[in-house]
């Protein structure tokens, strides 16, 4: 179900004040508890919202290296490289991808030594056939979902498709 102006306006809640209760939340929207937890429900149904915690840092946890590493993969042993990747604690994302290589992971270091050890690790894997690495400089747009989820509150297409509710939603 696409996503309301109600429901961006919940999100940015979320997003912005994560701490912050159900009934604080319904109170600055205006709108009743139910029908904010009822659209909490959908968006966790929907699979919009995916989970709630915090976010860590991995710098703070005394891992301020980060590089992205391309595993190219021996035709058949995608799976099996996957597992293998997952038992790395170092790789705090992998994707399988098309172009230079097969999967794409997201790779936290101590320093740069630690991060050639961890890619010396990620080439003794059976399956894997070579690797290739960029390190990350500088953050210069931190993940944030907020102006997608503003978009796709605008977007007229989806508010034409999304349903109206009736009553206490403070319009």
């Amino acid at each position: 179900m696409p996503v309301d102006e109600l429901d961006t306006r919940i999100l940015r809640l979320l997003i912005e004040q994560p701490r912050t209760s159900v009934r604080e939340y319904a109170r600055i929207l205006r709108i009743a508890r139910g029908t904010l937890q009822a659209r909490l429900d959908r968006l966790e149904r929907d699979g919009v919202i995916t989970g709630t915690g915090p976010f860590l840092s991995p710098a703070a946890l005394g891992h301020p290296v980060l590089a992205f590493v391309h595993v190219e993969v021996t035709q058949g042993h995608l799976e099996e490289v996957g597992d293998a990747l997952a038992a790395v604690p170092e790789i705090v994302e992998a994707f399988s991808i098309t172009g230079g290589g097969d999967l794409l992971t997201r790779v936290v270091a101590r320093d740069n030594a630690h991060l050639e050890d961890v890619i010396q690790q990620l080439i003794r894997l059976p399956g894997v056939v070579r690797t290739r690495t960029e390190v990350a400089l500088r953050e210069r747009v931190p993940f944030r979902l907020l102006p997608l989820v503003e978009a796709v509150g605008r977007d007229p297409r989806t508010a034409a498709r999304a349903p109206r509710t009736g009553g206490g939603e403070g319009r």
